[in-house]
């Protein structure tokens, strides 16, 4: 069974705090983005997209801690969850998409993201508009209508 995954959606205003990734691996079938697209051949490419910041659920944690452990080890900010806004699938797992209130402090890239950032797997913490969701290579690709949605865009 796929390990679920959860996501905090931090906004401010009509822009949603998003992770822009650069991803190159040694082989395609060693990278799980080359998987998701179906990358024919032996040699990733690289992939430039940009992802809410989320991660897996860890055994004994539920779905809202996830989200709020995982927005603090990506950037720094601690907040209050508000509410279930959508699940979903990314990369073929379960994924539940929380909005954050209460949000404190200044998002800065920190913990995994941070320690392995370097030329094929970058990080950068952005604001960003429905209106850079494609351009940004926004993924998955199906929380885009929603997000927008809530965005009031």
């Amino acid at each position: 069974m796929p390990i679920p995954r959860a996501v905090a959606v931090v906004t401010d205003g009509r822009r949603a705090l998003v992770i822009k990734r650069y991803l190159r691996q040694e082989s395609a079938s060693a990278c799980v983005m080359c998987e998701a697209s179906n990358q024919p051949g032996p040699d990733c490419p690289g992939h430039h997209y940009a992802v809410l910041p989320g991660g897996h659920v860890e055994e004994g944690e539920t779905a809202e801690s996830t989200a709020l452990r995982e927005l603090h080890e990506e950037t720094t900010l601690t907040a209050r969850i508000d509410h279930l806004l959508w699940t979903g699938k990314h990369n073929g797992r379960p994924a539940s998409y929380f909005l954050m209130t209460d949000v404190a402090g200044t998002p800065l890239l920190s913990g995994d993201e941070a320690e392995a950032h370097g030329p094929n797997n970058s990080f950068e913490l952005l604001w960003a508009g429905a209106d850079q969701f494609e351009e940004l290579g926004l993924y998955p690709v199906d929380i885009r209508p929603p997000l927008t949605e809530l965005l009031g865009a």
